[in-house]
């Protein structure tokens, strides 16, 4: 048990590095737009780069993941967001930061498929929802450790250095070093995952069966492990060929599920206060330095209710975790929307709804949808069609990086909420009325599930 803890927390880190990138920028947007002279809508671009890199990313991670294998797959996603971050630090223009920011954008998709599907593999039944949601509580560290990173380089950056090089992207231009910071968790990353095996059920399917079977021993010990086996073989044993498959009635349904839920996690507005949560703060009257310190509070929530996830997925079941919580999603941003409507934007009552906003999300829409995404899939087209899930956040969340701006300018911050309230219709439907509860089931009886029509 310790060792399947020990691989599954390696996986995560790969949201830790998702979480680490997509909230880093939330404290450089003011200083680079102030570098660049950007305009709302170049501004949108800078945010939304490495979200249209994440597209890219999960294009071509599916066939990466089914050819080359997960780990493979997680060691390509450190490289790329090493190299984003050298690259983001020492970029002379806006255009060579925008393509490394594309680079990282790569990055952040690669992992943000492969790490959930790798945990969901090596997982027994009983804490398989406990183990992938390991991945959302990292993206959630990440987000909150870098909102640790902007405050303490922003004091940093108050100081005075005798060194050119730290004197030029700690003092003069501290988003330099904001960027930088991702150097060292990428770094470390990358070296965790060498250590780490290949999927167990990723070796089946390539008739690796011995390795497999080493790897399933040591996880569950060799009397499971053959049994598990087993059924693996003969469930890629009747598996049709990958289109064939993905055209079934039963997975093409799924594969509607699952993407549109997971477009729906983004256009709720999460992202909109991960990116834009200093300005957001601002402009209800919080200076710079008090807005990035209500960023860190927001980060410390996160991963608090996240914890509950957690601790609750695989006993309550995904559907009552994602009913409750998109239901205090929609109540929370309808609520933001009246206090921004009305002025009533000093004290708690604003910071305290967006706490619940993140709350709600942290222990639903957050966890759920990767551990949905990594389950229901059958094994030989599990990469592809996770890849063109994931495919549609993505769409959904560079939907919101590039028109956040424009919203809060042109539709104010009060009609921009309300918008966002408004596509938590559609998620309560499906949590309702459509997604099955899928916790305490193999994968391997999920997808008879799902064959079956």
């Amino acid at each position: 048990m310790l060792y399947l803890i020990l691989v599954a927390f390696v996986a995560a880190l790969g949201g830790f590095l998702f979480g680490y990138d997509t909230a880093i920028i939330s404290g450089t947007i003011g200083f680079v737009k102030t570098k660049f002279e950007l305009n709302a809508v170049a501004e949108g671009w800078f945010v939304s780069s490495a979200l249209v890199g994440c597209i890219f990313g999960v294009m071509f991670t599916g066939l990466i993941n089914d050819w080359f294998g997960r780990k493979k797959a997680l060691l390509l996603s450190g490289l790329l967001f090493l190299i984003s971050a050298i690259g983001c630090m020492l970029a002379p223009t806006l255009s060579i930061l925008i393509i490394f920011r594309l680079i990282g954008g790569i990055g952040v998709g690669v992992a943000s498929m492969t790490s959930p599907l790798f945990i969901a593999e090596i997982s027994p039944p009983n804490i398989r929802g406990r183990l992938v949601t390991l991945y959302q509580l990292a993206i959630t560290v990440g987000i909150l450790l870098a909102y640790f990173a902007n405050a303490s380089l922003l004091e940093l950056s108050a100081g005075t250095y005798e060194t050119e090089l730290f004197s030029w992207i700690i003092q003069d231009e501290v988003w330099r070093a904001m960027f930088g910071s991702e150097c060292i968790p990428a770094v470390l990353f990358f070296i965790l995952v060498l250590f780490i095996p290949e999927s167990p059920r990723w070796l089946a399917l390539k008739q690796k069966n011995e390795q497999a079977f080493k790897i399933l021993s040591r996880i569950n010990g060799p009397e499971h492990a053959e049994q598990e086996l087993r059924e693996i073989k003969e469930t890629v044993g009747h598996e049709a060929p990958p289109l064939q498959t993905l055209l079934k009635p039963g997975i093409r349904k799924a594969l509607v599920i699952g993407a549109s839920l997971a477009f729906l996690t983004q256009i709720c507005g999460v992202n909109a206060i991960i990116y834009y949560g200093p300005r957001i703060l601002e402009e209800a009257g919080f200076a710079l330095s008090d807005a990035l310190g209500g960023q860190v509070i927001i980060g410390i929530v996160n991963v608090l209710f996240t914890l509950i996830a957690i601790w609750k997925i695989d006993q309550i079941g995904r559907r009552p975790l994602l009913i409750w919580g998109v239901s205090g999603i929609m109540f929370s941003l309808i609520m933001v929307g009246l206090l921004f409507y009305f002025k009533v934007t000093s004290g708690f009552w604003l910071m305290g709804f967006i706490l619940l906003f993140i709350a709600s999300f942290a222990f639903s829409f957050g966890p759920v949808i990767w551990t949905l995404l990594s389950e229901i899939y059958p094994i030989n087209v599990r990469g592809t069609a996770m890849s063109i899930a994931t495919l549609t956040l993505w769409v959904g969340t560079a939907l919101i990086g590039q028109v956040v701006p424009w919203m809060l300018e042109s539709l104010t911050p009060a009609g921009t909420f309300w918008i966002f309230s408004l596509s938590c219709i559609p998620a309560l439907y499906l949590a309702i009325k459509v997604i099955p509860e899928t916790k305490g089931r193999t994968l391997e009886e999920i997808e008879k599930f799902w064959s079956r029509g």
